[in-house]
This record gives structure tokens, sequence and C-alpha cells, in this order.
């Protein structure tokens, strides 16, 4: 409890299921919880905010290096965090991974301001998988737990293999109707039958349509408000029993936690999981709604080690036009009116970019770090780090003016990353001026586009 709070944020880091793709950005079950579950905390003076970092697969993403940047893509003031890159763990070795770096989320998460809890988006059925429950019984004590859509629709008692013998699949490419209804509530009086017809489709491809999304924003709030009851419920007694709820339950009594709070790892790697602090991480894309860790250096700056150097980098995102990712049902339906920016999406692909050898170079001051990681990711696709950083000599990489011997460097945590350091080298270059610098310069023979979308540090 605190007074100082007026707004509580859920932050959702994931794909396109999670950006709402194939669908307008009003219609993603960010949007649609934000206008269900909102009211309730304008009643008490509070606004909810759920910020949707989703993103499309273009940018050569995935959970393996997204989750090193949720104190940027979200905000590190997060109540809730949502996870929805479910679609990109299937098989081996993402399978595994995947849950190791859940885990590693849920630990971080629990060393944010607001010790938020973790909570997976699955568009699928729960599967018989021993890692998923045992991650889940190990991190239940912090929240984290997981939402399978699919399940969640079985769970509610419609008959689905009697229509699927009959023909009818329900999550069917465009398919209108669940089984339970056939439009969302707030289509359920719209007066254009192309309109009222795309609001309640269940799937788009592989994308949830509006009635889906309906169905994942309800259970979210319901499942919420639930514990908010029981909150009430607990504030309740107290007030009974003479017991000031304001002083008890103090947001000041939070317990700061270490990371020998936590129990010892399940899955992930106890050299970056069992940490003091979340990994930090500057991220070009868009959107992003929180705190970078690694900056780019005035060039002027007094501290700056290559001050007077060429540092004519400049940063780069994709201009998407308003109706990508927007089914053509909606676009046809939203392009005359006055309001079809409620269709926009909000992910673009994006880095800080050298053209030539006249860029000079990017100086990045890297924050406080516990571990030593640097990493730094490439943009556009999912294998770009080979030939854009790993073996690509028109670039050069320096450490407090040492520069690094590319040898060292391996893919890592994706195809599109490059892992600098895994950890304090002692023979790195010290800093001289306070920070440790990270300085990326283009050489005489760069000829293609080098675009830097992340650096990651722990």
């Amino acid at each position: 409890v605190t007074n100082d709070q007026k707004e509580f944020i859920i932050g959702t880091i994931g794909s396109s299921v999670a950006a709402g793709h194939d669908n307008c950005n009003y219609d993603s079950y960010e949007r649609q919880m934000e206008r269900t579950f909102g009211p309730v905390w304008e009643a008490a003076g509070m606004k909810l905010t759920c910020q949707n970092a989703g993103e499309g697969g273009g940018c050569g993403d995935d959970f393996a290096n997204q989750v090193f940047c949720i104190q940027q893509n979200v905000s590190p003031k997060i109540d809730i965090a949502h996870y929805t890159w479910t679609y990109f763990e299937a098989g081996q070795p993402a399978h595994d991974m995947a849950v190791k770096m859940r885990e590693s989320l849920a630990r971080w998460a629990q060393m944010l301001p607001h010790q938020p809890p973790v909570h997976v988006y699955n568009t699928g059925a729960m599967r018989l998988d021993q890692m998923e429950h045992d991650l889940a019984e190990h991190m239940s004590e912090f929240g984290y737990n997981a939402f399978y859509m699919r399940s969640g629709f079985n769970y509610g008692g419609y008959d689905y293999a009697a229509d699927e013998a009959n023909g009818i699949d329900h999550f069917g490419w465009g398919y209108v109707g669940d089984g339970y209804h056939n439009v969302t509530r707030y289509g359920e009086n719209e007066s254009n039958p192309l309109r009222k017809e795309s609001l309640g489709v269940v799937m788009r491809n592989w994308h949830p349509g509006p009635l889906a999304f309906q169905f994942v924003s309800d259970t979210f709030s319901y499942i919420y408000s639930q514990t908010m009851i029981k909150a009430l419920d607990l504030i309740e007694s107290d007030l009974k029993n003479g017991i000031d709820p304001a002083e008890k339950w103090a947001a000041s009594k939070r317990k700061t936690l270490l990371k020998s709070s936590l129990p010892p790892p399940k899955f992930c790697d106890e050299l970056y999981c069992v940490v003091d602090e979340a990994p930090t991480c500057i991220n070009f894309e868009k959107p992003t709604y929180g705190w970078w860790g690694a900056r780019v250096e005035d060039p002027d700056d007094s501290l700056n080690p290559h001050r007077g150097e060429v540092q004519n980098w400049e940063i780069w995102n994709v201009d998407e036009p308003l109706f990508r990712g927007v089914s053509k049902q909606d676009q046809t339906f939203f392009e005359d009116r006055d309001d079809k920016e409620i269709c926009r999406h909000l992910d673009a692909c994006g880095g800080i970019s050298a053209t030539s050898k006249d860029s000079g170079s990017v100086v990045f001051r890297l924050p406080k770090q516990e571990v030593g990681l640097v990493v730094i990711c490439g943009c556009c696709g999912k294998q770009v780090g080979q030939d854009m950083i790993l073996n690509n000599t028109s670039i050069e990489i320096s450490y407090n003016g040492q520069v690094l011997d590319r040898n060292n460097w391996d893919i890592w945590p994706n195809g599109k990353c490059v892992r600098l350091f895994k950890q304090f080298d002692a023979n790195a270059a010290k800093a001289t001026t306070g920070h440790n610098y990270l300085k990326i310069e283009a050489q005489e023979n760069l000829s293609e586009p080098v675009r830097i979308s992340h650096v990651i540090t722990l």
C-alpha cells in the first residue's frame, strides 16, 4: 500500500501474438484488458496501464535476447510481467533454453522495485511437460504461473471434438465463433457487418483474433480481480481488528530480495540468473517503455575517452505503414475513418547504424555490472550476428581503448547476437574515467550497413 503510486502497470514482452498482429492494435488482449479491467482501478483512483512490447519476427529477436531487456522493453516498475514468446519455443534446443530463460526472467523480476510475478501466455494447450511443471512449482512462491488459451477454451465444457468430427474447426483460420460467443462484447452493437464479423474471429493464421483475445483479457482480468478481492478481505479483517492496513501493508515494508533470498536455480545458468540486479539493455527497436542500461555517449562529453574522434552513427528505425499487420477486413473498415490510428501497431525494427567509414564510431558508456556480461545484437534477421558482427572485419570493437580479439567472441544467446564478454576478464583494459566504454568503429572497407539493435549488460 502506498499513496505515491497512481498507476498499476502490466508489462508484456513477446512475439507478434503479444503485439496483436493480424488485428487492429485496439483489439489486442492488452488494449482489451485496459478497457475491461481498467475501470476497477479507476474506481480506486488509479490507472491501469498495459505496456505492450510485443513485436513481429522480422527483427530477428526471440525470448533468448529479449528477456535480458525486461527493464527497458517495459518499465522497471511493472507490477506484473507477461511473457508471450511461446511460439518461438517449439522443438529442441529452443524448448529447454526457453525454460532456462523464463526461470532467469522470473528471478530477475524479483530484483525489480515492485517484484512482479511473471505470467506466461501460451496460445496452445497444456502439455505433459515435466520441465514446465517443475518450473511452475519451483517459482510459484513468487507468483510464477502459465495460462494456456486452448486448454481454457476446452475446460469451458464446449464439445469441440464433436464439431471437429463434423468438419467444424473453431480454431481454423478466420472462423467466427468460439462455441460460446460469436462476437466480442464491444462488437455486439456494431452496425457494420464487416467489422462485426471481424470481431467474432477466433484465430487468424497462428494469431488469435479479437474474440480469442477477449477470452485472454477476461481470464487475466478475472484472476487478478479475485486476487484483489482477497486483498480487500485481508484489509477488511485488519480494520475489524483495529489494525491500520496502511501501516501493516505499507509499500515501504516490502522486503528487499537478494539472490540468496531465492531458491537455488533449477534450470537456468547460475552465472547469469543468480544475481542481485536484473540485467540491463539498450534496445533501439520500438516500442520501449523503460530504462536503458548502456547509453550512447555524447561525443563531446568530457569523460568520453574517444572525445575528438568522429562519432556519427545514426539511430535508424523502419517506418512502418499504418495498416501493417492489420487484417484486410479491418483495413477496409477503418481506412477512411478518423479513428484509424487505433489500428496502428507500435513495433518497428531499429538500430544505431554505420553506413561507411565516414560514420566513424559509436561509443557506449556501460552501466555498473555484476557479472561482466557484454552482448551486442544486429538488425535485422535471425542469423545476422555471424556476418554483421562476428566475422565482419569492416568493424573494430574496443573496450576501454583496447581492441578486442574476435576469436574470443561467440554467437549467443541467439543468432542475431554476439557475446563479447562472458564475464569479467582480468586481462581486459581497465576504465580510466570511472566508467567502462565500448567502442564500435567503422573501417575503411565497410560497404554494407552495420546496425546494432541491442547492447546487453549484466
